[in-house]
């Protein structure tokens, strides 16, 4: 037998036992992702370190798949320089697997704070110039946080147009009609919710309340010569075509 010490509490174990190994019988909790008592460690995930001391006194960090016991031997499971490890080792892991759920849920468990999972953003910034450059609505823009860069929007500024959705490559900006309301989302963090005007023409509900006041304001140096009406795209298409149609069916004039 084997006397030694995890986390201040002396432990006997057998020799010959990987030190995960005697961690797992008492109840102490190490992560790692490609131990299997089954199978000879590998070391591969690089989760389940710990530190030790090494023989020049300096504290280094050894994985415990791979680590054998021995007599008088310390290990802390838990401490800055673990942290630091694990934390490298979670995101090395998700750099090969970003959307893995089971290796974030892992780093939930160890209070390790990993890098977001990927929104599908290529930041091609097409949302943010058309929403800036042509809308004019101003409601999307980019910020840098110890994540990386992400668009971000700002739900007072959006009017619910849907342009940004419509020009996402990816189709990571989403505008989705429901129950009268225009819901705006990046990936599936909803970032304003809107509601939705009636068609005068056909009775549908096409665009939101804040789009057409928009339309008013950036429009109001143009003279409205004709009674104002909302109508959807297709009542003033298909409405176009009849005035057109009429046109060309009015008698000539006898000159």
């Amino acid at each position: 037998m084997v006397d030694i010490t995890i986390d201040g509490q002396p432990i006997t174990a057998e020799k010959g036992e990987t030190l995960i190994q005697v961690a797992k019988r008492n109840g102490i909790q190490i992560p790692h992702l490609c131990y299997h008592p089954a199978l000879k460690p590998s070391g591969a995930c690089k989760l389940c370190g710990v530190e030790v001391t090494s023989h020049s006194g300096k504290a280094v960090v050894m994985l415990s798949c791979i680590l054998k016991v021995k007599p008088g031997l310390e290990v802390k499971t838990n401490t800055p320089l673990v942290q630091k490890a694990r934390t490298k080792a979670f995101n090395k892991l998700l750099q090969m697997a970003p959307d893995a759920e089971r290796i974030r849920t892992i780093a939930r468990e160890f209070d390790v704070e990993v890098t977001p999972p990927p929104d599908g953003c290529i930041q091609c910034r097409l949302c943010i110039r058309v929403c800036n450059d042509i809308v004019k609505a101003k409601a999307l823009k980019m910020v840098s946080d110890e994540s990386g860069k992400r668009v971000v929007a700002d739900p007072s500024l959006c009017i619910g147009c849907g342009t940004c959705a419509n020009l996402c490559p990816t189709h990571v900006i989403t505008a989705t009609d429901k129950d009268s309301m225009r819901t705006m989302a990046i990936k599936d963090q909803v970032f304003c919710q809107l509601p939705l005007e009636r068609c005068e023409g056909c009775g549908r509900r096409y665009a939101t309340t804040r789009f057409l006041h928009h339309v008013e304001d950036v429009t109001i140096e143009q003279p409205h010569v004709k009674e104002h009406h909302n109508y959807c795209p297709n009542c003033v298409k298909i409405m176009s075509d009849k005035a057109i149609t009429e046109r060309t069916h009015l008698p000539k004039r006898i000159k």
